[in-house]
């Protein structure tokens, strides 16, 4: 079921003719899947530097000035449509806090008509090791990090994406489909995918299970 079906029809209704206390009451309804998906997809430099709830705060802002486009054509559902504007107001603060650091051409990734910051490998492999809490797991924690960001890295772009989409911001397989702009069979079948070589990736990693 696409999550636009799963949002109240009268909310939907007042959405599309510009009500922005629909469009707050939406925000609000998403606000937690929103904060886990920037939370995940920020630099890992800019923790610390970058409040989550900052970035949510200035693209609820942008929303709002482009809630009468979304009433023009609201083909994304109102939750992948919020999504697309936190991806793209995230990306204007890495922009702005990382300057020449962010190598343009390697930091962002287009799919669907819309831009995205290519942290998802890293974001990935902090994700993977924070089980790893005993002091023997600890020192080697940062080489394992590295290995794993750059095999997580080698898989295929698209599987990769799918299998944080899914995995980590928890998206429903309709809406990975819709974020990518694929069939959901298609999304179905990459993340199967994704889970088994992400799978043989780990089994590879000396330690990683330890303690499980």
């Amino acid at each position: 079921m696409s999550q636009t079906a799963d949002e109240p029809g009268e909310l939907l209704d007042r959405l599309k003719r510009g009500d922005e206390e629909a469009l707050a009451r939406l925000f609000s309804r998403h606000r937690d899947r929103l904060w886990r998906m920037v939370s995940f997809r920020m630099d890992r430099r800019l923790l610390g530097r970058v409040d989550p709830d900052d970035v949510l705060q200035e693209a609820y802002l942008a929303a709002a000035k482009r809630l009468g486009h979304y009433g023009a054509d609201a083909s994304l559902s109102p939750f992948v449509w919020l999504r697309m504007i936190v991806v793209q107001t995230l990306i204007d603060v890495h922009r702005h806090h990382l300057g020449a650091q962010m190598r343009d051409a390697d930091r962002e990734v287009a799919w669907h008509g819309c831009r995205y910051p290519q942290t998802t490998s890293a974001s990935l492999a902090a994700q993977m090791i924070g089980h790893l809490t005993s002091p023997s797991q600890a020192v080697a924690r940062e080489e394992m990090y590295n290995r794993l960001a750059q095999a997580v890295a080698d898989m295929d772009s698209l599987d990769r994406e799918v299998l944080a989409l899914r995995h980590f911001e928890e998206l429903s397989n309709g809406e990975v489909a819709e974020v990518l702009g694929i069939q959901q069979k298609a999304a179905s079948i990459r993340y199967v995918r994704a889970i088994k070589r992400l799978r043989v990736i780990l089994s590879q990693m000396p330690g990683f299970f330890e303690g499980d």
